[in-house]
């Protein structure tokens, strides 16, 4: 998993409440197990005509915003079904970094497990973040995950809490599996003791 330190990049405005799972990556994309490919189904049905083509009035697709990094959006993000597709697609498009001031517990813990950091802000912060991020080409928002601070373009700062373990895990870009291979040496030594008291299993 990538290491999360700090991060300079556009912030994309989606001001939009109950965005649930099936928004972020509707059904339709799921039936890979990839984690790669998804983000073009990100956001599929408000970001695509009928025909296929884009759609000029949805904010990844305006140039300002097409290489975004960080999203802004509104309360209770994440909500609905539990299908981990949701932070593959928002990673797999480049998004490294959601704000607002509430997600679904699935799909925030979700993010932690992929790399993504789920920052949550008050109504006030929001309004300020959101009000930076609708700035289009100067959008540009600094998260520094050490100091646990968001920076805006006008050097106005937000500091924000996270629990430490899950700090640390970001900051070393440490997985489940990379947990799991850290206590290689430790499952290996009670294999074998277990071998040796048990030979017949």
């Amino acid at each position: 998993m990538e290491k999360f330190t700090t991060l300079t990049a556009t912030a994309a405005p989606m001001p939009v409440i109950n965005v649930d799972t099936d928004m972020i990556i509707p059904k339709d994309y799921l039936k890979t197990i990839k984690r790669t490919g998804l983000g073009e189904g990100l956001f599929a049905e408000m970001r695509y005509n009928e025909d296929g083509s884009d759609n000029p009035d949805f904010v990844l697709n305006k140039s300002a915003y097409k290489n975004a990094q960080i999203l802004v959006t509104g309360d209770n993000f994440g909500c609905g079904s539990s299908r981990e597709h949701a932070p593959w697609a928002l990673l797999d498009f480049g998004i490294r970094c959601v704000i607002s001031t509430s997600f679904a517990d699935i799909f925030y813990n979700n993010c932690f497990k992929n790399g993504i950091l789920p920052i949550m802000v008050s109504h006030e912060e929001l309004i300020e973040l959101m009000d930076d991020a609708e700035r289009g080409a100067n959008a540009t928002i600094t998260v520094n995950l050490e100091k646990q601070t968001i920076s805006g373009p006008d050097g106005g700062m937000i500091n924000f809490d996270i629990d430490p373990d899950r700090k640390h895990r970001l900051l070393e870009g440490i997985d489940d599996i990379d947990e799991t291979l850290a206590k290689k040496s430790t499952i290996d030594a009670f294999e074998q003791k277990h071998s040796e008291a048990h030979p017949w299993v």
